[in-house]
């Protein structure tokens, strides 16, 4: 099993239920499994232990964003950079297992592959912030 495809997988997901509607989110993974076939199961167990966790805490990980976001509210922020603190916030805040470095490191790593120049600091900065909380 590979953590980091489970986290794009669910960068995926969650990214496209912000314009699909969280309620969808069972529609969502249907289809994205069908078009991804050869995702191994070890691999869609993570993907929807993620993607299902940020969807069943989705209020409260917007609430952590916001704040650690300081004058940024989440309905400013790009969907793609949305999608990638919802994941990460969801992984520091409601998991254990896995080193808060790792689950920064891997959200600054979509940032830069997935979204603006200025997004992996924008993202560090709040994913920082909120592991002084952890």
């Amino acid at each position: 099993m590979s953590r980091r495809s489970a986290r794009k997988n669910a960068f995926y997901l969650v990214f496209q239920s912000d314009f699909m509607g969280f309620e969808n989110i069972e529609q969502t993974k249907e289809v994205f499994y069908a078009v991804n076939e050869e995702i191994p199961e070890e691999d869609i167990v993570f993907t929807n232990e993620l993607t299902d966790g940020v969807c069943a805490n989705l209020e409260n990980i917007d609430e952590l964003i916001g704040r650690f976001a300081k004058g940024w509210s989440t309905e400013r922020m790009s969907k793609v950079d949305l999608a990638i603190l919802r994941i990460a916030i969801y992984e520091m805040k409601f998991t254990d297992g896995t080193p808060l470095s790792v689950i920064i490191n891997e959200a600054v790593e979509f940032a830069k592959k997935y979204s603006s120049d200025e997004s992996p600091a924008f993202i560090n900065g709040i994913l920082g912030s909120a592991a002084e909380e952890a």
